[in-house]
């Protein structure tokens, strides 16, 4: 989201600037370039505003599917076409004084899109970024619908695309309650029944890099040891599936790792699973309401450079508002 931000404030400041330029050389005094001059204007500005909210609709849903493009988007294209087109034609019957107000008013929207969304970009890459809860696989804890902020700083500051990180406050631990973006390696890569690349996941950190993690019959075992209930997990009165595994250790991990292990065990994996081995610089995240929870089990470890922060504060609805444990 903070890099579409990002990107829609580059491009009104391109347009901006290169308005300015246009102006000072008396460029747009012809009717036809000035309404070319507007009509861009308006592509640009809806096409900006529709790349940021198609985002935001996605984010519930599975990202980026395959089957072309979608109705709604081209929806969205014929619209903005027509409204480009409609404004060429009012743009284009102005005369000289006529001009003035419409270009005060497109510069004026062009600046305020280009300072809000570098505001906002710059506050969603280093410090705080809104989230909405769209599972129960972090039941109790967090429920559907829940909307909260994810501490962006807790784990260091991110240098705008690029995954150099400086400045940590702390390490991240078994029990950090996490917010990442999905390990997919492509946009056709399917995972717990659809697409997931590109959406934001969050779930709680159970074992660290070079922890030995397994489950039995639903209990998480860590270095061999049963790691010990903490009161947030919840189970439900489930069948247990025993595994079929017959696969070498080595070939597990690695089929594991390449996020594949699902394709081969399935539901079982929810109650049987493992022993791996967390790969260095990754995590091993499950959800609370671990019976309901497509998680590391299913898709294989969290890379330290997914991590966007961790789960902070509930502020909608008012009455779930609280610190997040």
């Amino acid at each position: 989201m903070e890099q579409r931000l990002f990107i829609a404030a580059c491009i009104m400041y391109l347009f901006s600037w290169a308005s300015k330029r246009l102006l000072r050389k008396n460029k747009l005094d012809k009717q036809v370039h000035f309404g070319l001059w507007h009509a861009g204007f308006l592509a640009l500005i809806l096409g900006c505003a529709y790349y940021i909210f198609s985002f935001i609709l996605n984010s519930s849903a599975a990202a980026f599917p395959q089957e072309g493009i979608s109705a709604k988007a081209v929806f969205a294209y014929i619209a903005i076409a027509a409204v480009a087109v409609y404004g060429f034609f009012c743009a284009k019957g102005k005369t000289k004084n006529g001009r003035q107000p419409l270009i005060k008013a497109d510069l004026d929207w062009a600046n305020t899109v280009y300072f809000a969304g570098f505001v906002a970009s710059v506050v969603m890459f280093f410090f705080i970024q809104a989230f909405k809860i769209p599972s129960a696989s972090m039941q109790n804890t967090l429920l559907i619908g829940d909307h909260l902020f994810v501490n962006k700083a807790a784990y260091g500051f991110r240098i705008p695309l690029t995954q150099i990180r400086f400045g940590e406050f702390r390490q991240i631990k078994p029990g950090d309650i996490i917010v990442f973006t999905f390990p997919a390696d492509s946009p056709d890569q399917i995972n717990c029944g659809g697409y997931q690349y590109g959406r934001d996941y969050v779930k709680r950190v159970v074992a660290m890099p070079g922890d030995k993690v397994e489950v039995k019959d639903g209990a998480l075992y860590i270095n061999d040891a049963q790691a010990p209930l903490q009161g947030y997990e919840i189970f439900e009165s489930v069948q247990r599936i025993p595994s079929h595994n017959t696969l070498e250790p080595e070939v597990y991990q690695a089929i594991w790792e390449d996020r594949k292990l699902e394709d081969i065990e399935g539901l079982s994996l929810r109650d049987n699973f493992g022993p791996v081995i967390v790969p260095e610089g990754s995590y091993f995240a499950m959800g609370d309401n671990r019976d309901n929870s497509c998680d590391s089990r299913f898709w294989g470890p969290v890379p330290r450079e997914n991590i966007k922060g961790t789960a902070w504060f509930i502020h909608w609805p008012l009455n779930r508002i609280r610190l997040i444990k």
